[in-house]
């Protein structure tokens, strides 16, 4: 745990929060700004800085809490859908720096932009995989 840390603040029962879901190693709770009705995190109790510094056991139990989370959460707000998001990084948008899955429920009347894309060519495609490809 983190002391400066307000999700680890949350684990440690000294901030109060509108948890939906808690077992030993997660917990799932209704985010303070949220995107949309509904919109919770899902939190690793034990703290890592962010996805990439998290460890793969509690990187691969945050899918399973929102698997078991977020159909309750559309069913419990009207949503139809919904997107799961992780921001890693301060540029990524991520302001809380201990690792987090976001669940947003969406409707067809909420407003939100949904994921736009700019299509590439080939060849800038090709330029860009060569880059990636040394460091897999």
């Amino acid at each position: 745990m983190e002391s400066n840390c307000i999700f680890c603040k949350i684990v440690k029962k000294e901030i109060p929060t509108h948890v939906l879901y808690e077992n030993a190693k997660y917990l799932c709770f209704l985010d303070i700004n949220p995107v949309t009705r509904g919109h919770a995190l899902v939190i690793p109790k034990r703290h890592s800085h962010d996805i990439l510094e998290c460890t793969p056991e509690d990187r691969d139990g945050l899918l399973e809490v929102v698997m078991k989370v977020a159909p309750a959460i559309l069913k419990g707000v009207n949503a139809v859908s919904f997107n799961i998001g992780i921001n890693t990084g301060k540029p990524a948008g991520q302001s809380v720096f201990h690792t987090h899955m976001h669940i947003i429920p969406r409707t067809e009347k909420d407003q939100l932009p949904n994921w736009s894309s700019n299509p590439a060519h080939a060849k800038e495609l090709h330029r860009i995989r060569e880059k990636i490809l040394p460091f897999l």
